[in-house]
């Protein structure tokens, strides 16, 4: 079986402004020998010759790369769209008029809550500065849209950072959970909340909402509501289980490739690009063997009992990992959950 390469999340490098409590890659300062910007051209161009469509550029805070620019535009040449994730604590006006020189197709800012919880788990200020990148972006004409990433304590804001978007221009926002790897793994923080009350908010406001509102792969699954709480509102839009290595791949900012840049653990690690191609890597049929070898025996716990399990194969494989260490059962499905609530009422 052969599988196609659309999407790929390159981290540029490590280096970050911030030091937030919940980052997954422990972001700061950059690590050592960092791909070179001539090494970051021919990764552009092997994503290009395997069909990569579109290109997730994070850091770290992909702005402290001086050459930024550069590899954005080796994968624009290469017809590659890209989307930047950033704090957006770096933005000043000259930034915007560049990012709309590239051409870029969205930038996406990072916005946990009201200005004192955002604060408390990034740094003082930095929720003033995201809300003015926002607006920046917007008025410039450059496609803008929000990620939220929860926790137990800033998922009670979602009512009140929702009517702070309202007005804001984006055109999407998405919400995802916290996950402890990473700084996450240290900090202290309560990961843990019920994921029906994130969908119940998406499912409350979700055909109202003047932007697209949805939650990310690593929350769910699927609920009565499931084929449209994941920003498309068709219906049909069904969570069909984790993508790494099947259609998404991740590269970190030293070349190690990952089938997904949230799997940060060695384990996940398939090849350095500094040893062997892209496609090399990409097409080694015992690469990424967790989901491309994936049958419905694997499956653990609830999933294992369930009758979509082999549909949903578990759930986000980074997520499960990090949370319990099952990479085949989703420690906080939705569905389950339910359906162990509906028994013992029985």
């Amino acid at each position: 079986m052969s599988f196609r390469l659309k999407h790929c999340v390159w981290e540029i490098t490590l280096a970050c402004c911030f030091s937030c409590r919940y980052c997954g890659s422990a972001g700061g300062r950059a690590r050592d020998a960092e791909l070179t910007a001539a090494e970051c051209f021919s990764v552009a161009d092997q994503l290009a010759e395997l069909g990569c469509e579109r290109v997730s550029m994070i850091g770290g805070e992909v702005f402290m790369r001086k050459d930024w620019k550069e590899i954005v535009g080796r994968l624009a040449g290469n017809g590659i769209r890209v989307n930047i994730i950033t704090n957006g604590f770096l933005f000043e006006d000259a930034l915007v008029q560049e990012l709309k020189k590239l051409n870029i197709e969205s930038v996406s800012v990072s916005l946990d809550g009201p200005r004192e919880v955002h604060d408390k788990y990034r740094q003082e200020g930095s929720y003033d500065r995201a809300v003015a990148a926002i607006a920046k972006l917007s008025k410039s004409g450059i496609p803008v849209s929000v990620i939220s990433t929860l926790n137990a304590e800033n998922v009670k804001t979602l009512p009140a950072l929702y009517e702070t978007l309202l007005d804001s221009g984006i055109f999407a926002w998405q919400l995802q959970a916290c996950s402890p790897m990473g700084n996450a793994a240290n900090g202290g923080i309560d990961i843990a909340f019920d994921p029906r009350e994130v969908i119940g908010f998406v499912e409350s406001r979700m055909r109202q909402a003047p932007f697209l509102l949805g939650i990310a792969d690593n929350i769910g699954y699927f609920s009565p509501g499931e084929g449209s709480i994941r920003g498309n509102m068709s219906g049909k839009a069904y969570f069909a289980g984790c993508r790494a290595g099947i259609t998404a791949v991740g590269i970190d900012s030293v070349g190690n490739v990952r089938g997904c840049e949230s799997m940060y653990d060695p384990h996940f690690t398939e090849g350095n690009l500094r040893e062997r191609t892209l496609r090399e890597i990409w097409e080694d049929p015992d690469a990424f063997a967790y989901n491309r070898k994936f049958d419905a025996g694997m499956l653990t716990g609830a999933c294992a009992a369930c009758e979509l399990g082999a549909f949903c194969a578990g759930g986000c494989r980074s997520y499960n990992y990090f949370v319990h260490g099952k990479l085949y059962e989703a420690p906080r499905c939705a569905r389950a959950m339910n359906a162990a609530e509906g028994s013992a009422i029985k």
